[in-house]
């Protein structure tokens, strides 16, 4: 594909159909790297090689829990709705999940402050606690144990420093090539040089981008494809295993749940996957789990039905979707053209 088509194809649709999103969480994790003098130990005496003192602990972790929680139940929604663009730069939210995404994200940012302000109104209480439990630790780890201890709560920040390191963002951003940069600022004898500098920086990074962007748009539809493979090896594998005869209602549900998302995450148009799902929607949901149970027939109609859409996914996923990235670009190009 050429950088002209990429250019008014691609990008075009790729700004139409989502947007990038890039999360930020942070907060004091409460952790020290002890050194060897913390536990009393000459540092010369002691092998990088062989010794590993690491990171510890200052509190129990249970102190940070609903902060470990909400960062992880963040970064788990952006995965499940998104897709990695540019090594993970930003995550690629198609528009049909975007609102659903920015909603939960608002939700989990309200009880990320909460889980903050109470963390912080039993800090001191828990910095006493934990410099208790150390001192009680200090005597055994440490042969200066009073060191040891002295170390541990110098690295306690002050409640006023601690707030400055909590932090819970959420950016959104449209996908764009770098355009020609403003020179007003500089002074008149460096514009020539900064000017030629800048103009290559942009004609590298513009095609870097373009170039990306076909790989992108490829590795969606074959991740998509590859989910659907995964899914159903762990259906099949549950109701081999499952304690209620095979079959229970939530792994029908989920089943069509994943349908249903897939429709939201197909901005690229992969039909034959799509049709495929629909097809498999028609053949495997047309029963409840309590009428597969009751029916030995009709479940091994499932498990087959599972293997079908599992082995015809997989297929897929080992396809080239170069036809599809082109007609994504072509659906780009019209809509350009229209515009223009």
């Amino acid at each position: 594909m050429s950088n002209g088509s990429t250019e008014n194809g691609l990008l075009p649709m790729l700004k139409r159909e989502g947007v990038l999103l890039n999360v930020s969480i942070r907060f004091w994790r409460g952790h020290k790297k002890l050194k060897a003098q913390d536990l009393g130990l000459d540092p010369n005496n002691v092998s990088d090689r062989l010794v590993s003192l690491g990171h510890k602990r200052l509190m129990p972790k249970e102190a940070l829990a609903p902060l470990v929680l909400i960062e992880g139940q963040a970064h788990a929604l952006v995965e499940q709705n998104s897709f990695p663009f540019l090594n993970g730069l930003a995550r690629f939210v198609p528009n049909a999940r975007l609102a659903t995404v920015t909603a939960k994200l608002k939700e989990l940012e309200t009880e990320f402050w909460n889980a903050k302000g109470l963390f912080l109104r039993h800090y001191e209480k828990h910095r006493a606690t934990a410099t208790r439990e150390w001192c009680e630790m200090a005597q055994r780890l440490s042969t200066d144990p009073v060191s040891l201890v002295a170390a541990v709560e110098g690295a306690f920040p002050e409640t006023l420093r601690l707030e400055q390191s909590f932090g819970f963002s959420t950016q959104l951003f449209q996908i764009a090539v770098p355009e020609s940069l403003s020179l007003r600022l500089l002074a008149e004898g460096e514009q020539q040089a900064v000017l030629e500098a800048r103009r290559q920086a942009a004609q590298e990074a513009t095609r870097h981008i373009r170039q990306s962007t076909e790989g992108f748009v490829r590795e969606c539809v074959a991740s998509l494809r590859e989910q659907t493979v995964l899914l159903c090896d762990e259906v099949l594998a549950t109701i081999r295993t499952g304690k209620t005869d095979g079959v229970h209602q939530k792994t029908l549900n989920r089943l069509a749940k994943f349908m249903d998302q897939f429709k939201t995450m197909n901005f690229a148009n992969d039909q034959e996957l799509e049709t495929t799902l629909e097809n498999a929607r028609l053949e495997l949901l047309s029963h409840t789990a309590a009428e597969y149970r009751d029916n030995a027939h009709a479940q091994n109609q499932l498990t087959e039905g599972l293997t079908r859409l599992r082995d015809t996914a997989r297929e897929m996923a080992r396809q080239d979707a170069t036809e599809i990235v082109q007609r994504f670009g072509e659906m780009g190009k019209r809509k350009f053209h229209l515009a223009a």
